[in-house]
């Protein structure tokens, strides 16, 4: 178990009051410390967060971040989207203020068993699959971290029996000190966020600190299909492996279309690949990730391939939305970065209209032109980045760029033909034109529904 931190009296200066922010100032302030949160934002762009931290008693800094108030704290908590060589930030590390994510600060108040699950792509689906199969065994489950409820917010509701299985980015793996799941999950690396962490080997490394603490009563799994994975195997954990295209010494891989977990040499059936209810080989590799680390924490496996099977998805990943006219509309806006982009268009055999763009995160988008020359008959650009990625897969598809998102789902319901799949997988974040993927991902089902609206309409018109 670990050791629990006093914040009594402690000063604890908070950085950024997003979600995870405000949960954290009032975490830190419901236990004593003397708590200050700042915001580059105004006060009048943050009404709710200001009503909630005022009500307890925490000072504020709006509208810019002080140095010297950085400086005179005893820890500095920043959210996920402050970056950790951010001036003043370093400024207090120089200084040897200590500086924590609020993952690590939730950390020192866990209670039972925590399961860490992190990657380029298919964290979503894979922490929402786990936590899932383990309810379908009668565990007692929490679903935190990246994935929407911050970790700090479920401090409370943990007992010894929790199994709380966490999201984990980057950006909160970087500042941990002592965090360490029982069982780490690494699905896979491909280049992103190369905007804040500048090289793939640093964001690689930030991944990795996953398996920083971990011991030899504790599980490491990573993906024997994903070079860009393999070389970060810890070596005090026990290593598990998954795979959809080798046997693996321990761990689980496919066999004759058999999803199998073998253990100390012994080999077990879980399910098979046409129970997977959801499309994409990149889901088989969230399905065998998952399956290993519910296998190692207890989970049956009958309570696995149920699990499995009644699993619905998770909304923006791969979501479906309508058909409407025979063309199927498909929702990625989870699909932040190219790879991710990749995997979707490899989870449909042709006739895609995808929709790109939106804020670049130093992304390489040449790699698309093969998939996209191979599968999509348009590619409707949009956002910031919309004259980078026209620069980068020019003649590989046809082009239109259509700037927004509205647009875009205008122009594509005129050019799809029955049996067509419309694609929002913009490779990019969403910040230029939408408050999160989420947003945009719900304003594009919108879209989609009022197409849907106006195509009955004009059914029923008919008759």
């Amino acid at each position: 178990m670990p050791v629990r931190t006093d914040l009594r009296g402690k000063r604890v200066l908070v950085v950024g009051l997003a979600r995870t922010g405000v949960a954290t100032a009032l975490f830190c302030a419901a236990r004593g410390a003397r708590v200050t949160a700042t915001d580059s934002r105004s006060e009048s762009e943050l009404p709710d967060a200001v009503l909630k931290l005022r009500g307890a008693g925490i000072a504020l800094e709006l509208g810019s971040h002080r140095e010297e108030t950085f400086l005179e704290q005893d820890l500095i908590v920043p959210s996920p989207g402050v970056p950790a060589d951010a001036p003043p930030l370093e400024a207090a590390r120089a200084k040897g203020v200590t500086i924590w994510s609020e993952i690590e600060l939730a950390y020192r108040f866990l209670r039972g068993r925590l399961i860490g699950i992190t990657g380029s792509n298919g964290k979503t689906t894979t922490t929402s699959l786990v936590e899932h199969i383990l309810k379908m065994a009668g565990l007692e489950t929490i679903l935190a971290g990246n994935i929407g409820r911050p970790l700090i917010g479920c401090v409370d509701a943990m007992t010894d029996n929790t199994f709380t299985v966490v999201e984990l980015s980057s950006f909160q793996l970087e500042l941990v000190g002592t965090f360490r799941p029982n069982i780490g999950v690494f699905l896979n690396l491909t280049p992103d966020h190369l905007d804040r962490h500048h090289t793939i080997e640093a964001y690689g490394a930030a991944k990795a600190r996953l398996f920083e603490n971990q011991t030899g009563d504790d599980a490491a799994i990573l993906n024997a299909d994903d070079a860009g994975t393999s070389p970060y195997a810890p070596s005090l954990p026990r290593v598990y492996w998954f795979s959809r295209k080798q046997r693996v010494t321990q761990g689980a891989y496919v066999r004759d279309e058999e999803i199998v977990f073998r253990q100390d040499g012994e080999e077990e059936v879980l399910l098979r690949v046409e129970d997977i209810p959801l499309v994409g080989a990149h889901n088989a590799e969230n399905v065998l990730a998952a399956a290993a680390a519910t296998r190692l924490a207890g989970a049956p496996a009958s309570a696995i391939a149920k699990g499995v099977r009644s699993f619905a998805g998770v909304e923006h990943r791969l979501e479906f939305v309508s058909e409407v006219a025979g063309v199927r509309y498909y929702n990625d806006s989870k699909a932040t970065n190219v790879d991710a982009t990749l995997k979707a268009l490899d989870a449909f055999p042709g006739r895609i209209l995808v929709i790109l763009g939106g804020k670049d995160k130093g992304s390489d988008y040449t790699v698309l032109q093969k998939p996209l020359r191979e599968k999509a008959i348009l590619a409707l650009l949009i956002g910031a980045a919309a004259e980078k990625i026209e620069s980068q897969i020019s003649g590989s598809v046809a082009l239109e760029r259509a700037e927004t998102l509205e647009r875009a789902v205008e122009i594509a319901s005129h050019a799809a033909l029955c049996g067509d799949v419309v694609l929002l997988a913009p490779a990019c974040a969403s910040f230029d034109q939408f408050q999160n993927y989420e947003h945009r991902g719900r304003v594009f089902k919108d879209l989609v529904r009022q197409l849907e609206t106006r195509a009955a309409g004009a059914t029923s018109g008919k008759g």
